[in-house]
């Protein structure tokens, strides 16, 4: 009988609508999966440069690229992940933008985080709590594309792995190449961080290594099986950046040994063999040793130097496959393509961080991608005023000669 729960001071009245808000609240949280949202997509003509900036959100509200490290399109290129608040409940959840038409699509709704997407088949995968989700993203975004009425979320998931108790905080998830196993570090005190892969078939979680550091930025070489870099995080200038180790926990070792007064930062996979990352000039110890952007070969260690940007130097990086292309960007959201054959700079788009020329203030890091078609940079831009999601093209842009 009513009286007889929880709220014994209440009328059945009162109490009748107490449990209809409590259930309306839930089915409108189970909702929220599927969610639509309209196009904000606009066309801005860059003021420097005259390219045209697709910029796939403007809506007031912080909406941030997945981590340059990971895939950000779908495996059939026609929706860009990301990162918002938009949701009803004000908190950080995964939602899709297609590039066609600039619709909308709300991902997650509950306690997810380090959501990740699989670069061959539409699947993503996360963590919610201690269970390691995969989820169906090409059927979910297939429904709600349809208009299809989705009553639960968790018909679109899948439980891959359920972490023991003595495994917290669970995070940096990245798949490894033939997308049947993926890693994930777990951050155990100040000064220890445990590796383990996950078994996508059987579940099992095996421990890779440990080492005696936070280790952060986890991802994997795209083309290599079993290869995994990761960095030594300080949330400044680590002793020791950049990190490799294989899957079965051999052969970790430093990669470009640096010196005390070298900062190096935002590495990442170009290729199967080479890798970007910067070599900070942003304080006046750092000018009396070569900086910017470079390309490491990991099989025989060789460094070329690529460029340097006035003004503090370059600070993140990304490449196409066919070593190609690099695009760099500056602490005043500034991009610049890179053409690594003939050693040529164009400014591709400028004032992406328009109050600031310093790395530390709360506007938005561009992050920038490269699609997998070698077509669009994708980036956060703090152009209009909060965080949003940016494109320019990449090797068709109308871009003018020699802006540096």
């Amino acid at each position: 009988m009513l009286h007889k729960l929880t709220y014994p001071s209440l009328s059945r009245k009162a109490l009748f609508i107490c449990l209809m808000v409590s259930f309306l609240l839930v089915s409108a949280s189970a909702q929220e999966v599927g969610r639509r949202f309209p196009s904000e997509m606009r066309i801005i003509k860059d003021s420097q440069t005259g390219v045209a900036i697709t910029a796939l959100t403007t809506a007031p509200a912080n909406d941030s690229k997945i981590y340059q490290t990971h895939p950000q399109w779908t495996p059939d290129g026609k929706y860009v992940v990301f990162n918002s608040d938009r949701g009803k409940d004000g908190k950080w959840h995964a939602f899709a933008v297609s590039t066609e038409t600039g619709d909308i699509i709300q991902l997650t709704d509950g306690e997810d985080r380090s959501l990740s997407l699989a670069r061959k088949n539409a699947l993503a995968y996360h963590f919610r709590g201690n269970k390691l989700i995969e989820l169906n993203l090409g059927a979910l975004l297939a429904a709600a594309a349809e208009n299809k009425k989705i009553k639960k979320s968790k018909e679109f998931e899948r439980v891959l792995a359920t972490l023991p108790a003595d495994i917290e905080g669970a995070g940096n998830f990245a798949i490894d190449a033939y997308e049947q196993q993926a890693y994930f570090s777990s951050r155990q005190g100040e000064d220890k961080s445990v590796i383990y892969s996950v078994d996508f078939k059987t579940g099992k979680i095996t421990k890779v290594i440990e080492v005696p550091f936070w280790a952060n930025h986890l991802q994997t070489n795209p083309w290599v099986p079993g290869e995994i870099m990761y960095c030594w995080e300080t949330g400044a200038d680590a002793p020791q950046r950049m990190w490799m180790v294989n899957a079965d926990g051999s052969n970790n070792r430093e990669v470009y040994v640096e010196t005390p007064d070298e900062w190096v930062t935002h590495e990442i996979f170009m290729d199967a063999d080479h890798i970007l990352f910067n070599v900070m000039a942003h304080l006046p110890k750092l000018g009396t040793k070569p900086s910017g952007i470079f390309m490491l070969n990991l099989r025989t260690n060789q460094v070329k130097v690529l460029d340097q940007a006035d003004r503090g130097g370059y600070w993140h990086c990304a490449g196409t496959a066919d070593k190609k292309w690099v695009v760099g960007d500056t602490f005043d959201g500034n991009l610049y393509r890179l053409n690594v054959e003939n050693g040529k700079v164009d400014l591709l788009t400028a004032a992406h961080r328009p109050n600031s020329t310093d790395p530390f203030t709360k506007e938005p890091h561009s992050h920038h991608s490269i699609s997998p078609d070698g077509k669009w940079v994708l980036f956060n831009s703090g152009l209009l005023g909060n965080s949003d999601l940016m494109m320019v093209p990449l090797q068709d842009a109308l871009i003018l000669e020699g802006k540096r």
